[in-house]
């Protein structure tokens, strides 16, 4: 699979793209790795400050929760699910302004001695809803603290000691990835509280729904959208000339960048009000094309890209299993393809055998694009004509239909390494006995790790120990439980990876401050692939 270079065609303007000019197919950088590189200098001053300032900033910042606490839990008592009073009684106002003013101190302690703020913000009756964008890391949280508004939040959260006592006073919307209707109750609850005229706090909400490295910004997830009222985008910057901020999948880990950071002497932070947004009747009939404006919007104050890619390519990108994404793999430039033309992983999944019937059949014959078409039962499109052109390596205008099988299949079930290749293996093998050489396996493997070029010699040599010229499923499977990290070693030993150095928890969730809440992309059932520390 190669890219060839050319972005996505622009959207028409009643399309969910509409204005996305600025779309990147894929974006410069990985949006979901961070790489951070400290010179001897830095790593001098971390030292330093690690003796020093850093356990002192760390005790007041303790000691700022602990005092906050009580306060938070007395203006909490009572039920969460009553209206606020209005106006707000004389001791509510007195404990809004100590919370803030001590969690400000909590930041100022931290290294952040001054936040920029620009623009003016809405007031809940202008814009119920707070949009922010780029979501790179839990110091986001600054301008949460800094107007105690309300936040779409794990239900587990509420149990954290301490910490869940200070969730609770802000009101937050809480939603459960254990109950099956908890989506739709959250957008439900949403709705009501942005048509009550003010009389809730604003909610803030991370439409990007999990944590990027802040290059370009990926889609915008509806949920915040669907209420079809008007929301205020806001922006965040952090202008640092070293990023210990950021906390992406791939990357220093929780730990770390609360160490690093409070090991630096000063941390900047901008926050950015833009003007109320407010939808159109096809916004509000089209909460894709309203939540794709407004991150066109919020990507201009930035001056970054946007891109299509979303959280669910990031479970691909990181999906546990035998061949693991290098960095420059195509795969997430297909599997985008594949969402724009409405195919679903479902019931790809389930026609995964057709296809690749079909296309064993075809035995290795080549097709033009109007019978790729119709072989995936979607029209001739600019999008299909995307997705041909990365199969479609000499620009012949013939692809080879196993190819885009095996690279459906990757998408599909991306942990499942070894059904990919039976899968593969049965399109490309012999009639008589179902083996490859290695050119077939180089064909397949590229496929299925989404690059141009890729060398397999020492490995096929490694598992035909026979000197036979050829292998089977058996074959590469007996090999591949004997070296469960064959591809490292003998594919890519020299490239980056996806894969996190960091200890591997046991589940994904979108982020920590805003839950994926959209219900039409609810992945109830789905088997969890990763997750950052919580």
């Amino acid at each position: 699979m190669r890219l060839r270079g050319c972005g996505p065609r622009a959207a028409p303007a009643s399309s969910a793209g509409a204005g996305d000019g600025r779309l990147l197919a894929p974006p410069g950088r990985n949006p979901f790795v961070h790489e951070l590189r400290l010179s001897a200098l830095q790593k001098a001053q971390v030292a330093l400050m690690t003796l020093t300032l850093f356990p002192v900033r760390l005790l007041v910042a303790a000691a700022m929760m602990l005092l906050a606490w009580p306060l938070a839990l007395v203006a909490s008592l009572g039920s969460a699910e009553k209206e606020p009073e209005q106006p707000l009684a004389l001791w509510r106002k007195v404990v809004d302004f100590l919370l803030k003013a001590i969690m400000r101190t909590m930041w100022f302690a931290g290294g952040f001695h001054r936040v920029a703020v620009k623009g003016r913000q809405a007031l809940p009756t202008e814009a119920a809803i707070l949009t922010l964008a780029p979501h790179s890391s839990y110091f986001d949280a600054i301008p949460v603290t800094m107007t105690m508004s309300s936040i779409v939040m794990k239900a587990e959260s509420r149990d954290i000691p301490i910490w869940g006592t200070l969730i609770r006073y802000i009101r937050p919307v809480f939603v459960s990835r254990s109950d099956q209707d908890s989506r739709r109750k959250t957008v439900e609850e949403i709705k009501r509280r942005a048509r009550s005229n003010g009389k809730w706090p604003q909610i803030m909400i991370f439409p990007e729904g999990t944590c990027t490295n802040r290059t370009c910004l990926i889609t915008f997830k509806p949920g915040a959208f669907i209420p079809g009222a008007p929301v205020q985008p806001v922006v965040l910057r952090y202008p640092n000339k070293l990023d210990t901020i950021t906390w992406t999948w791939q990357g220093p880990g929780a730990l770390e960048i609360l160490w690093l950071t409070l090991c630096q002497f000063h941390n900047q932070v901008e926050i950015e009000f833009l003007p109320v947004y407010s939808p159109s009747e096809e916004e509000k009939r089209n909460p894709a094309l309203y939540a794709s404006n407004v991150r066109r919007v919020m990507a201009e104050a930035l001056g970054v890209s946007v891109t299509d890619y979303t959280f669910e390519d990031c479970q691909l990108a990181l999906a546990e299993g035998q061949l693991r994404l290098p960095a420059d793999t195509c795969l997430l430039e297909f599997a985008r393809l594949v969402r724009g033309l409405g195919l679903k992983p479902e019931k790809l999944e389930k026609d995964l055998d057709k296809y690749s019937e079909s296309a064993r059949m075809k035995g290795g014959e080549k097709m033009g694009i109007a019978e790729f078409a119709a072989s995936l039962e979607v029209p001739v499109s600019d999008l299909l004509e995307d997705m041909f052109s990365l199969f479609d390596e000499s620009g012949s205008g013939q692809v080879d239909l196993r190819e885009c099988v095996v690279a459906l299949s990757v998408v599909c079930r991306p942990a499942r390494t070894l059904d990919t290749i039976q899968l593969a293996f049965k399109m490309y093998g012999a009639q008589e006995d179902g083996s490859v050489g290695e050119g077939d396996l180089s064909c397949i493997l590229k496929t299925a790790l989404g690059v141009a070029e890729l060398t397999v010699t020492d490995l096929f040599r490694a598992i035909d120990q026979e000197e036979k010229g050829k292998i089977t499923f058996a074959d590469f499977h007996r090999f591949a439980e004997m070296y469960p990290d064959f591809a490292e070693e003998y594919l890519y030993p020299d490239q980056t990876h996806f894969e996190s150095c960091a200890e591997t928890p046991p589940a994904l969730i979108p982020n920590g401050f805003c839950a994926d809440f959209s219900p039409e992309n609810s992945d109830a059932g789905r088997k969890p692939v990763r997750k950052k520390l919580d």
